[in-house]
């Protein structure tokens, strides 16, 4: 078990081990600086800036992946069927391009760059929701301003950005796995939380999402403590990136992966599929040819990693399509 996996295992497992009771300190102090942070935001010390466009955020409480980036990109395409120019703004984790910067992946038009230098998600957005202005830099406010003034955008969309309170937003969304929850409800490192569960207050909207339960009234009583709404995310077709051909059941298959909660992709893929292999990667992997040694039976991945897998030109590489059922106009109060 890589120290990854060690982690993991510590923040979902409830285990106490010497790890757990070593991480305590640090996690101490982890939470008193970002409670004082949100306490001088709450208390308008720290001033948050308005900007002229109808401002959503998406993100969460806990590290990795939940769910945000199919629920960005539905979202922009709920906006984007009304005729309403969009732009999702986010960091760019793992790009080459420099996040100091204001970077445009795509003006919605085009795509400006490779994936290795947007970064695996701004490029998936750039390539997969045709019209969507995407933006990549640190700061969401300096962001912006400029595809405000630039492309007169009328909804901004804010990618993994609950904890970015620098800029306002019209709604705030929090996204929370439906099995994965809160973890061992410990914020960094002992746990998951990148703050206490008291920024959950924040939230306008709660979505759980709900990636294939054995025991769907679980999700369902859950989310109701929560007062969220539920979105239901489940496998479709798996295709192959070159071909665009479909992958059939009950093959034998190598999984692999560079992203936060791999474990959930194993699952979609294990009821149909003999999985093999599993390949994990640190989340953002930059790919390199050197990665794809297996090629002698299909490598299924997600479509986050097929977008810089696809230009090495492998004959053998297949993505695995999400769909979720969400109702957005319910969603986003239109």
């Amino acid at each position: 078990m890589n120290f990854k996996s060690t982690i993991t295992d510590l923040h979902y497992s409830g285990k106490k081990n010497a790890a757990y009771f070593m991480l305590l300190i640090p996690a101490i102090f982890y939470r008193i600086i970002a409670d004082i942070r949100n306490y001088f935001y709450d208390k308008g010390i720290f001033k948050s800036e308005k900007v002229n466009a109808n401002v959503v955020a998406v993100g969460n409480l806990t590290t990795g992946g939940v769910g945000k980036t199919p629920l960005v990109a539905e979202i922009a395409k709920y906006y984007l069927a009304k005729g309403e120019p969009t732009a999702v703004i986010l960091r760019g984790y793992g790009a080459k391009l420099s996040s100091k910067n204001v970077n445009v992946i795509s003006d919605g038009k085009e795509i400006f760059y490779p994936a290795d230098m947007a970064g695996d998600e701004p490029y998936w957005y750039a390539e997969n929701i045709k019209g969507l202005i995407v933006i990549t830099c640190s700061s969401r406010v300096k962001a912006a301003q400029y595809v405000i003034k630039n492309f007169d955008v009328k909804n901004i969309i804010l990618d993994d950005a609950f904890q970015h309170r620098k800029i306002k937003r019209d709604l705030n969304i929090a996204v929370v796995d439906s099995e994965k929850r809160f973890g061992n409800g410990k914020v960094l490192p002992q746990g998951p939380l990148r703050e206490s569960l008291a920024g959950l207050k924040r939230a306008d909207k709660i979505v759980v999402m709900s990636k294939g339960s054995a025991n769907y009234q679980n999700v369902i009583d859950f989310a109701k403590e929560l007062n969220a709404q539920v979105c239901d995310a489940a496998p479709a077709e798996v295709y192959n990136i070159k071909t665009g051909i479909q992958l059939a059941d009950n093959v034998s298959i190598t999984a692999m992966c560079a992203i936060g909660q791999p474990q959930q992709f194993f699952n979609f893929l294990s009821p149909r599929f003999n999985i093999v292999n599993k390949i994990i990667f640190d989340d953002h992997h930059l790919y390199s040819k050197n990665d794809i040694k297996d090629t002698n039976m299909p490598i299924v991945t997600t479509e986050k990693d097929a977008v810089k897998l696809k230009s090495f030109g492998f004959d053998n590489i297949f993505a695995l399509k999400l769909r979720l059922n969400i109702n957005c106009k319910e969603l986003l109060n239109d």
